[in-house]
């Protein structure tokens, strides 16, 4: 694989930090500018909000922008919001910054996924997203737990410096190490790429991929109760916890690189119906501190694990339209990281209590099985594929 790759992931790692640690600063913004903790939530909503709507629009807008330019460019803002968010005292500013930063961060998404498909091999689009990926379950890993000792440390705005100075050697990086493209490879047509976004089994893989990442999340975000009221473990152990979904996510991440451009239906089929085996042995084994450790790391493993393959499928269902693929997966995992939560959130105002939680993740897994078996949408290698692999 393509050093650039790596450095691109140092990117991800970046805007996958900026997107979740504002998990454990909303206390200490809502106090420093004088604005409630709901309040102070609205800035990760905003985010969330920035990337769905965002993702195929800037999309759209990047088909015809060369590569290089367009990475550096992206990353720039991004970098750039996080200074002002770190100076302002101002909470409009601020959340103006999330909706700016999760703008940019869809766009460099978009383009990095093309980027990454056109740097390798045309069978090694798996391997090449996991790559991108990786960043992002790094930081789950260490990002998140970074940023939250660091506003415990030093004030919530030393984050968001840690952040746009992260993004400096990654900004160096895209402009040695990204190779530019040759004229011709810029002139894309739009609607042509428009075109390649009509074929059935993409939107098949974007809705796989929303029902998935509902799932992921839905528990996720609700990890932390269900462990200290269901499992008895206590609020020290809770980081512990969290870190071990990291890491099982990273190593599924890494797993999938190496399976899912060979044996893509395997990796979905089996890890589907695993993912949603796991989910129903966390609703009946939530009660137990081992079960629960254990499958924190494996649902964190299979979850990206199918994930990630779902990303590279979308790319090889469009295959001639790579950004606006890219931009289409993003906002498809990003309504399903909304959905989850808000669906879980459900689940707890009924009453149903904190096993609920592991059990809709479940119901959307089920669902998503379902959907695979009537539209098979992941078999081998399609036409379209074999012919870009020539």
């Amino acid at each position: 694989m393509p050093f650039a790759l790596h450095l691109l992931a140092l990117a991800v790692f970046a805007q996958g930090t900026s997107e979740f640690m504002l998990s454990g600063l909303g206390p200490a913004i809502a106090h420093d500018l004088g604005v409630t903790i709901p309040a102070a939530g609205r800035l990760t909503s905003a985010f969330a909000i920035g990337m769905v709507v965002g993702a195929p629009l800037v999309a759209v807008l990047a088909v015809r922008w060369p590569r290089r330019p367009a990475l550096f460019g992206f990353l720039a803002v991004f970098a750039l919001v996080h200074v002002v968010g770190a100076l302002t005292d101002s909470f409009p500013v601020l959340l103006a910054t999330r909706v700016v930063a999760a703008l940019a961060n869809a766009g460099f998404l978009a383009v990095a996924l093309a980027t990454a498909a056109a740097m390798v091999a045309p069978d090694a689009k798996g391997r090449a997203t996991s790559i991108l990926l990786g960043g992002t379950t790094l930081a789950c890993v260490a990002g998140v737990p970074g940023g939250a000792l660091l506003g415990a440390l030093l004030g919530w705005r030393s984050a968001f410096w840690a952040v746009a100075l992260i993004c400096v050697p990654a900004l160096i990086a895209v402009l040695r190490s990204v190779p530019a493209e040759p004229a011709a490879g810029v002139r894309r047509d739009l609607r042509a790429e428009l075109r390649a976004l009509r074929g059935p089994r993409l939107r098949t893989v974007l809705l796989l991929g929303a029902l998935v990442n509902a799932a992921t999340f839905c528990t996720f975000t609700y990890l932390a109760p269900v462990a200290t009221e269901v499992t008895g473990i206590g609020t020290a152990w809770v980081p512990a916890l969290l870190a071990l979904f990291g890491l099982g996510s990273f190593a599924g991440v890494t797993a999938a690189g190496r399976f899912s451009d060979a044996r893509p239906a395997r990796v979905l089929v089996a890890g589907g119906g695993a993912l949603l085996l796991g989910w129903v042995l966390l609703v009946l084994l939530a009660g137990s501190v081992p079960a629960t450790l254990a499958l924190a790391f494996v649902q964190g493993a299979l979850s990206f694990a199918v994930g990630s393959t779902l990303i590279a499928r979308a790319l090889y269902a469009a295959f001639g339209a790579p950004t606006l693929a890219g931009g289409l997966a993003t906002a498809a995992l990003n309504v399903g990281a909304a959905l989850g939560p808000w669906l879980g959130g459900l689940a707890l105002s009924s009453g149903l209590g904190y096993r609920a939680v592991p059990a809709v993740s479940a119901l959307l897994v089920a669902l998503a099985v379902v959907v695979t078996c009537v539209a098979r949408p992941v078999r081998g290698r399609g036409t379209e594929e074999a012919a870009v692999a020539g």
